[in-house]
This record gives structure tokens, C-alpha cells and sequence, in this order.
């Protein structure tokens, strides 16, 4: 039998730095304030993602995949899991500078943890808009540590304009942060491993500064001269009601932008599905409609899935095919 997809809810964050957009723009339903990230597709145990309607209602993504592993698909990465976790994040104010650990650090240093390499997509961005990608010049251990201790550590680092719809991949080791007025999806490991270097003196609603982690950040920083990240070259590819391009690709995930637009068109629908090898995961960034599938392959009453902008749909290996209907934009992201 072929798999069916399931919508998922969001685990939720209120980090210091978070705004009220995911509620106000994309219809995040929660009592956190500010509301900084929504884990929309996560196992990780600091923030679980919960399936919505369907068979496996009420119940952690985490449980349905270990009790069905073949959702995963046959990929070889798979051997270790559920490769991803996918986040909204509205950054009102600066991110903390931090750097993230690769496998092999991680492992061995934070209980058997995964790595974090990352992918950012712009969904906004104020006028003027920066975030933080490496350091401007070579640099050193000593040096680096001296700027943090007397808080010109942002003298050294390599700030980079960010506008809608630009597309950054962060490896493990390169110093980082997500400057204040934007507003991304962020594709990354399923990993909560974050070091930082310096928070700007904040403290949290109790006044308390949030802890560093300044050794173990420079046990795996690249010291060197970042260059400027390049825009990944891109072409969208047009069909009938659906256009899509080729966003970013690594070991752990890849990443495709599609717009969907039925509307227009009597009884057109946009086919989906996943193959054997991977599932994949639809993020809805904008717009609405719905989602139908055959209960069984012979069936000819079908399912539905209503979606709207804010959305995460999950999509098992070997999946029934689907048809999409509406007018929306997605990222499409496949393990």
C-alpha cells in the first residue's frame, strides 16, 4: 500500500530576539511571546513536531517514523534516522554570534548529538537588512577571544546584505548570525547543538545573560577570510499551472522552490508524489488551496488536505500521488 501525507504542527520558541510575525503572517496559533522560531518539521527532542488530522492524529512525528521506518525511504543517509529539521524564524532583533559543530565534533562532544550544517531562504527582509557570514579577514584563537572579552568582536566579522528571496548555506564552523528584519525558513540537521560567541550583553526576561560557550566554539571555528556568499545560479522551470528551480544541495537534505497556480485552469491539478528512495517535506510560504489522494490506489473517492500559507505537509516515501490544487508558493525540501 502506498503512504498518505499528513499536515504537521509547529513546537514553538520564544527566544529573546523573536517578534510576532509567524503569528500575525503566517498563522502560528501560540502564547509564546515573542515567538522567535516554529520547529515545523522536527524530531529532535528540545522541540517535536505533532502530525493533525488523519490516522496519526495527536501523535509526535517522532513515533509514526520509528514505528514506520519505510516513511523515511531507502536513501543510505536514512541509516541514521530523520536527517532534517525545518524552521520559521523572524529575527527582530540581531541572532547571538555562534558557530555550529560538524558529526564528528558533535558526536564525540555533545552526547551523540548530529552536526548542524544549514540553509537559510529569505522570506523578507527590512531595508538594509545584514546578517553575519564568517570573519572579514584571517584571525586567530587569541585574537578572536580578546574581541569577545572586550566586545569588539564585530569589528572582525564579515557582514553580508540580505534581501527577499536570497538563499544562504551556512557550513559547520563558519561564524554566523541572522541580523535584525529578516525573516526565514531555515532547512538544517536535526540538531540543537549552537555555540555562541558573544549576545551582545542581553539579558532575558529575568536578567540574566545567556550562557557562552567560547571554548568549545573555538575548537571548531574557520578562522580564515570568509568570501562573500555567491547567489546559487537559478532557473525556474515552467509547466502547465507550475513552475519550480533548484534552490541549495548537500549530504543531508536538497531544496527546490515551486509555485503552484491551478486557478486559472478548469480541472487542472498539479501532480506530487515521493519515490522509494526519500520523502519529502512541502512548506507552504504563500497562498492556499488544497491537496487531494485516493484512499487506495483503486479507490475512487479521495482525501483532502486543506493548506494555507505557514503549512508543513510531510510526505512519506513511496507516497500515493497526489494532486495540488490553489494558487500558493512552497519550498519543497527532500531528504
Amino acid at each position: 500500500m502506498k503512504n498518505k501525507p499528513f499536515l504537521l504542527r509547529p513546537a514553538f520558541k520564544d527566544y529573546i530576539w523573536g517578534g510576532e510575525r509567524l503569528k500575525n503572517e503566517f498563522n502560528k496559533d501560540t502564547d509564546k511571546t515573542p515567538l522567535a522560531e516554529s520547529w515545523e518539521c522536527s524530531i529532535h527532542p528540545d522541540g517535536e513536531s505533532v502530525i493533525t488530522g488523519g490516522e496519526f492524529d495527536q501523535r509526535t512525528l517522532k513515533t509514526v517514523l520509528e514505528e514506520n521506518p519505510n516513511y523515511l525511504g531507502s536513501h543510505p543517509d536514512k541509516s541514521f534516522g530523520f536527517p532534517l529539521l525545518i524552521k520559521l524564524i523572524d529575527a527582530k532583533e540581531d541572532l547571538s554570534i555562534q558557530v555550529h559543530p560538524d558529526d564528528a565534533y558533535a558526536f564525540e562532544n555533545e552526547n551523540g548529538e548530529h552536526g548542524k550544517t544549514e540553509m537559510w531562504y529569505v522570506l523578507d527582509a527590512k531595508k538594509d537588512a545584514k546578517l553575519v557570514y564568517g570573519f572579514s579577514h584571517d584571525t586567530n584563537a587569541e585574537d578572536v577571544k580578546k574581541a569577545i572579552e572586550k566586545g569588539t568582536i564585530e569589528r572582525h566579522l564579515n557582514k553580508v546584505r540580505a534581501k527577499k528571496d536570497d538563499v544562504f548555506f551556512v557550513s559547520p564552523g563558519t561564524v554566523h548570525a541572522i541580523g535584525s528584519g529578516l525573516l526565514i525558513a531555515e532547512i538544517q540537521e536535526s540538531s540543537n547543538v549552537t555555540y555562541r560567541l558573544y549576545d551582545y550583553n542581553r539579558t532575558d526576561k529575568n536578567g540574566n545573560k545567556r550562557e557562552l560557550h567560547v571554548d568549545r566554539a573555538m575548537d571548531i571555528v574557520n578562522f580564515k577570510k570568509s568570501q562573500d556568499p555567491s547567489q546559487p545560479l537559478r532557473v525556474l522551470k515552467y509547466k502547465r499551472g507550475f513552475a519550480a528551480e533548484f534552490l541549495a544541495r548537500c549530504r543531508y537534505f536538497e531544496v527546490f522552490r515551486m509555485l503552484i497556480n491551478t486557478t486559472e485552469y478548469e480541472d487542472l491539478s498539479v501532480p506530487f508524489k515521493s519515490d522509494e528512495l526519500s520523502f519529502r517535506v512541502l512548506l507552504c510560504l504563500e497562498g492556499s488551496g488544497e491537496i487531494t489522494f485516493a484512499s487506495k490506489i483503486e479507490d475512487k473517492s479521495l482525501e483532502r488536505i486543506q493548506y494555507k500559507k505557514g503549512d508543513c505537509i510531510f510526505v512519506p516515501a513511496d507516497s500515493l500521488e497526489l494532486n495540488i490544487y490553489g494558487k500558493a508558493e512552497f519550498l519543497d525540501v527532500r531528504g
